[in-house]
């Protein structure tokens, strides 16, 4: 009989931990009752700090946070970055990311010297797999932010979190309380198109530091909300309450209280808590804000007040970029203010001016810098959103580290990990084609580069790389043998690479053109005022004049820049032959980064601003070199000039599927057309010159992009200085 009952004993301590360890929900078990096991015992609790039936191991305490941890509160500074669902060939809802490759990106965050990392939604059960064997092994903890979406379909049609039955607001908290289970690793998500499903067996709770719930609030979701249920302006929940709060500061506190009350009356465990916000909605007022929408209504967490059972406390999370909103580049204050490092700093004084308005804890929960070649905002910092070397990035975001840490914030995580395809700019989405953009690489476009890792065409390396060298180019035939040298071309998913073995032609004091034939029907036979003519009608002519004065021209009829933004929006000046074909006009190809802004109060104009973005840079491309510039276009050495143009420079919408803009005067609209074989040219500029574009250009479809992953310099530039962050 005794040892039935030390066996019956043994048996309900194995149960007890397994049901503590969320194993018996894959045996069919009910798990949903909670065993407490002693801390004697050496169970979960001996890493929480407890107060009656709940445990925690982040807080926020002062202006910071705090870790539990070997029986004491260590206080951090947050350094960390953004993890995004998703790689090269696919969208976001396909959730495609490995676990090897999580595991393996995690042990390169950790290595970066931060300490956490964020995700926007629920990821695959493979996230959270490789997080709790990673931190399991490590000797530095990688602590995660958890995120929940909204749905931005349901937010487009109802512009009100309360109608239709308050949809988004029951579909918001239900998403929630299933990202609880998935945290604690006890829940099976059924198949739903977009979202992550399967079964959640890891329970990776002990390493949560914090809930950010929600999105970026649209300024008209929360002015449509706030002016549709002016009634509902309190809410009085078991942790979470409001005090003078709007309707959608009581939709946030709401969601909120419903997390912590689910998790600390399901698990026993609860965490810090915030709601992302911005510079849009921040309760700020930004007296030189150009664009009405982006001071029109704010979202102040001041006014979502928490009780005295909830233990971890609350903090502020703001997405704060040094280029968005104008504000930060207009507002007089902002501007003025100079850093300690004598520095014109206006991202600081922003900073400083956000956290005069709370009493809460900050973190920055996104700032990015891109390494695109296109760009869309510049800021007086030079801080521009694209258009940065991608050692400068990684400086850039060092420096605004440093402005965090210095004005007392919690910390930042940056935006983002890995480089994502599948994105699109506002000042250059007309030009490719939506349903197509992962399987390509638009280097034109900055949302895709702002990770620290890069995806790079190519299984294992690049086709190509721009450093004056021919061994890229070994057993390749020319595509044109001419006066000028033999030329070869070849194309990869990100550009169209050109090698020229030169003769009779000197880099410092000649021009030398090359023109491009790309699609039937229109171009040129001519470049006017001078003595050049061409044999087959071009319709770019790449211009190498020096390291500092060489450019891809457009044929004026073919200039999407000009006609989306001249003939459609009428914001630059009209010119009268334009709509002419064979004018013999090559423009300079532009990129537009702002629109025509009114600066208030004053009525300061600040007109259309355009940069030209076909203008070639001179260097290295070889990550490898020591003279790498992430943003050469050409190089020239020993007669060897190599140059790379990217796809949207060549007015082709979708590499991938061969699909180049279609004639735009004749359609009235950008619209795809199939691609045919090029024709190209080569020849130096002399008076008189006639060129031949006799060489033959074409290439292959792909379904399926290749890519490899290199970590930019950014990385070791941040792997080096955020060890002054680590207390």
């Amino acid at each position: 009989m005794k040892k039935f009952f030390l066996c019956l004993i043994a048996l309900v301590l194995v149960f007890a931990v397994m049901v503590q360890m969320g194993m018996l929900s894959k045996y069919g078990i009910d798990p949903y009752f909670k065993i407490n096991i002693p801390d004697r015992l050496g169970g979960e609790n001996a890493d929480f700090e407890t107060v009656g039936d709940v445990r925690y191991r982040s807080r926020v305490n002062g202006n910071h946070f705090e870790f539990y941890q070997n029986g004491k509160w260590r206080p951090v500074f947050i350094t960390g970055v953004n993890i995004g669902a998703t790689e090269p060939g696919l969208f976001p809802g396909d959730l495609s990311i490995s676990y090897e490759d999580y595991y393996r990106w995690f042990q390169m965050i950790s290595d970066m010297n931060v300490n956490c990392i964020r995700v926007y939604t629920t990821m695959r059960p493979q996230f959270y797999n490789a997080l709790l064997d990673f931190n399991s092994k490590s000797n530095n903890t990688l602590w995660l932010f958890q995120g929940v979406w909204m749905d931005e379909a349901d937010i487009n049609a109802f512009g009100d979190v309360f109608a239709q039955n308050e949809k988004i607001a029951l579909d918001f908290i239900s998403d929630a309380k299933n990202a609880v289970d998935v945290i604690h690793g006890n829940i099976t998500l059924p198949e739903r198109a977009g979202f992550a499903s399967g079964e959640y067996t890891a329970d990776v709770s002990k390493y949560l530091a914090g809930w950010i719930l929600g999105i970026e609030p649209d300024p008209k979701l929360v002015l449509g909300t706030n002016q549709n249920n002016t009634g509902k302006t309190e809410y009085a929940g078991k942790y979470m309450y409001t005090l003078s709060a709007s309707p959608f500061e009581v939709f946030l506190c709401r969601a909120g209280d419903a997390v912590i009350e689910y998790q600390t009356e399901k698990y026993g465990i609860q965490v810090p808590i915030a709601f992302t916000n911005w510079v849009t909605t921040d309760p700020l007022s930004h007296p030189n804000e150009p664009h009405e929408d982006e001071d029109l209504v704010t979202v102040n967490v001041e006014n979502i007040k928490a009780r005295d059972t909830y233990y971890p406390g609350q903090f502020a999370c703001y997405h704060v970029y040094p280029y968005y909103p104008d504000s930060l580049s207009y507002q007089e204050d902002y501007i003025d203010y100079t850093d300690p490092y004598g520095k014109k700093n206006p991202y600081r004084a922003y900073l400083r001016d956000l956290k005069l308005a709370h009493t809460m804890p900050i973190l920055v929960g996104e700032f990015g810098i891109p390494t695109s070649r296109g760009k869309a905002h510049e800021s007086i910092m030079g801080y521009n959103q694209g258009g940065v070397d991608e050692t400068r990035q990684g400086e850039m975001l060092l420096d605004m580290f440093r402005s965090m840490y210095e004005e007392d914030y919690a910390g930042g995580l940056i935006f983002m990990w890995q480089d994502e395809w599948f994105k699109r700019t506002w000042n250059n989405e007309k030009f490719d084609l939506a349903d197509k953009r992962p399987f390509w690489s638009n280097v034109q476009t900055n949302e895709q580069f702002f990770g620290i890792l890069a995806f790079d065409p190519g299984k294992s390396q690049a086709i190509c790389h721009v450093d004056g060298k021919t061994d890229d180019w070994e057993g390749a035939s020319p595509v044109l043998v001419s006066s000028a040298g033999n030329l070869y071309m070849k194309s990869d998913e990100r550009y169209v690479y050109f090698m020229l073995q030169c003769e009779n032609y000197d880099f410092e004091k000649d021009t030398l053109l090359i023109p491009i034939d790309t699609i039937e029907g229109q171009g040129n036979f001519q470049i006017r005022g001078t003595g050049v003519t061409f044999d087959k009608a071009a319709d770019f002519v790449i211009q190498i004049n020096g390291r500092d004065n060489s450019r891809i021209m457009v044929d004026s009829y073919y200039d999407s820049f000009y006609f989306l933004y001249g003939e459609q929006y009428r914001m630059i000046p009209l010119v009268s032959d334009i709509r002419t074909k064979n004018s013999g006009r090559f423009n300079r190809m532009m990129m537009c980064i702002n629109y025509e802004l009114v600066i208030p109060p004053s009525n300061r104009v600040i007109p259309f601003g355009q940069f030209e973005t076909g203008k070639l840079a001179f260097g290295i491309s070889d990550p490898k070199s020591s003279e790498y510039k992430s943003l050469s276009d050409f190089y020239f050495k020993d007669g060897i000039l190599e140059l790379r143009i990217p796809w949207q420079l060549l007015n082709v919408m979708d590499p991938s599927d061969k699909k180049i803009m279609d004639d735009i005067y004749k359609n009235q609209v950008i619209t795809p057309a199939d691609a045919g074989s090029w024709w190209v040219g080569a020849c130096v500029e002399k008076g008189g010159t006639q060129i031949s574009l006799k060489g033959s250009f074409t290439w292959k479809k792909w379904v399926m992009p290749s890519y490899h992953e290199r970590l930019k310099p950014a990385y070791y530039v941040l792997k080096e200085g955020l060890k002054e962050f680590r207390k």
